[in-house]
């Protein structure tokens, strides 16, 4: 029996099912790199945008109508988006949300409507959409599924149609970005959605899913505790970033009339610092720094129940890096900066950081809450990763109340020589923000990391286990070992004729090959100012700063 229309509960389980399908595939997304270098993350992104839109759409009571569950969901995946991916995906269900507003059921004419609005909203929210990404996919199949209308019986002829054409078009992607021509593979976006698809239209023809929601966490590694940094002998002096969400509960205020002033109140009363709070139906969302995290969650308790609650030591190094506690900036501006390592954190905020984000790939509303943590109404961002641009910009959106400049910073080597430039004493911010960019855009920015695979790449053959060194986002040398690769990619960007080298050694670099790439440095270039930082990155053996 074919599907005339979909209502609420229909288009939360295709969610669903699209959202399992995708976490069977995540590290398969995660590998398929246009580079043979390990630090694809594609997957992971897409998979934790969703899990943002599906943490919302199953929150009790589930809604009926089909437009509140799509509104639902794509809130949750603003916030949770992250990674150009994630974020044109969240865009994708922002506009299906717009053609489904308002509506109980949708048939076969609505949806399709309702897909058509969602190609517009995301090739509006990137600046200089690509084609031959899911830009295209989603384009395309919605397109073709469009044009077959006369030929559906039921909903499912729809997301049939639209499901074939985008693995016709996936295998086009191919074709279309000479990128992907040379490294054979096709988009890692495109094929992430159309798992997506393929798993709406499983679940909408009655595919019974079993995984709850918990289950489908992408297999990502675990963020570093380090315990060693608080001992026996350590005195508290950041206290503890305290998160939770309270449930209201009707046994405890009047939920409807309860003002979230009340909550900012009592944390200001209890001493708490960096206060985000804001309600969102029934539920409290909050952050706050505090020396005493137990009285702080007695007091919530006061008007509900917890959902969930996460208390870090500040001093242990977590997803955030904050000022001490009792400290004021004297800057006429703020200024929010990811980081890749503990040692590039740390250095970011001796450069003036307000707010540094840890985490890999940061979300829209990792930005959005560093944002709000910031005293001034003047931001500056440093996303610091090409794929971060697009969530710290959807931030900069959901706080029109601030003026947030998001510097398109592609690497922390680019955040690094952007914050540099910044200066406390100048009050022009305007000024400030143009020569953030300038300095971003003038440094010589490298990277050496390890091959994954064998490849070739712009007329560079590579083999797996070679070190790679890339320049400015090309790849330009590969050696035996990561110190060569070093070595090699200042010789072809004549590091002689240059006046500064910044050096940031990676996590798993041992200290004695890095002495003797600095010795070796030193000697080559005797007129170069030559640093050495450890930056704690993952991945990248090496970073570089050339100035």
């Amino acid at each position: 029996m074919s599907t005339s229309a979909v209502d609420g509960a229909v288009f939360a389980r295709m969610l669903l099912g699209g959202a399992a399908v995708l976490a069977d595939h995540v590290d398969e997304l995660n590998a398929m790199n246009v580079f043979p270098v390990s630090d694809g993350d594609t997957g992971t992104n897409m998979m934790k945008t969703m899990e943002g839109g599906l943490a919302e759409i199953n929150r009790e009571p589930l809604p009926d109508g089909v437009g509140t569950v799509a509104a639902r969901f794509a809130d949750g995946a603003l916030l949770g988006a992250r990674g150009n991916s994630g974020v044109i995906l969240s865009q994708i269900f922002a506009g299906i949300r717009e053609g489904l507003s308002g509506l109980s059921s949708a048939d076969m004419g609505e949806i399709t409507s309702a897909y058509r609005r969602g190609i517009e909203t995301a090739y509006a929210a990137v600046q200089n959409p690509a084609e031959g990404t899911i830009l295209t996919v989603f384009r395309e199949s919605t397109e073709y599924a469009a044009d077959k209308l006369a030929e559906c019986s039921g909903m499912e002829d729809f997301y049939r149609f639209h499901v074939n054409e985008a693995k016709r078009s996936l295998a086009a992607t191919k074709e279309i970005l000479p990128a992907l021509t040379e490294a054979d593979v096709v988009d890692s976006g495109a094929a992430g959605y159309l798992y997506l698809a393929e798993g709406m239209y499983e679940a909408l023809c009655g595919k019974q899913i079993d995984a709850p929601l918990s289950a489908l966490s992408p297999r990502e590694s675990q963020e570093t505790v380090h315990i060693e940094r608080f001992t026996r002998d350590s005195v508290l002096e950041y206290g503890y970033c305290t998160e939770f969400l309270l449930r209201l509960t009707s046994a405890k205020t009047d939920v409807d009339a309860f003002d979230v002033s009340t909550v900012t109140g009592a944390l200001e009363e209890l001493g708490g610092e960096s206060v985000v709070a804001y309600k969102q139906g029934d539920v409290v969302k909050v952050h706050v720094h505090t020396f005493s995290p137990g009285k702080i969650l007695d007091r919530m308790q006061t008007w509900g129940e917890f959902l969930t609650v996460k208390i870090e030591n500040m001093m242990l190094g977590h997803t955030e890096t904050a000022r001490p506690s009792g400290t004021r900036s004297e800057k006429p501006y703020a200024v929010v900066a990811a980081a890749s390592g503990d040692g590039i954190a740390r250095l970011f905020s001796e450069l003036g950081a307000d707010q540094v984000l840890t985490k890999t790939s940061p979300s829209t509303e990792d930005f959005l809450e560093a944002c709000r943590r910031c005293e001034s109404a003047d931001i500056l961002v440093f996303p610091n990763h090409k794929n971060s641009f697009l969530a710290a910009e959807q931030a900069a959106k959901l706080l029109p109340e601030k003026k947030i400049r998001v510097i398109e910073t592609k690497n922390d080597v680019q955040g690094y020589s952007a914050l540099s430039v910044l200066t406390p004493g100048i009050t022009d911010v305007d000024a400030l923000e143009n020569s953030a960019r300038r300095a971003a855009e003038d440094v010589v920015d490298g990277e050496v990391t390890a091959a994954i695979r064998d490849a070739e790449i712009g007329g560079l053959s590579v083999r797996r286990g070679d070190y790679l060194a890339r320049c400015r986002g090309t790849f330009t040398a590969a050696a035996a070992t990561p110190e060569e690769a070093v070595l090699r990619l200042l010789r072809e960007n004549d590091a002689e004729d240059c006046e500064l080298l910044t050096v940031f050694k990676g996590k798993d670099v041992p200290a004695e090959c890095c002495e003797e790439l600095e010795k070796q440095l030193r000697e080559t270039y005797p007129e170069l100012e030559i640093t050495v930082r450890d930056g704690g990155q993952e991945v990248y053996d090496y970073y570089l700063a050339l100035e």
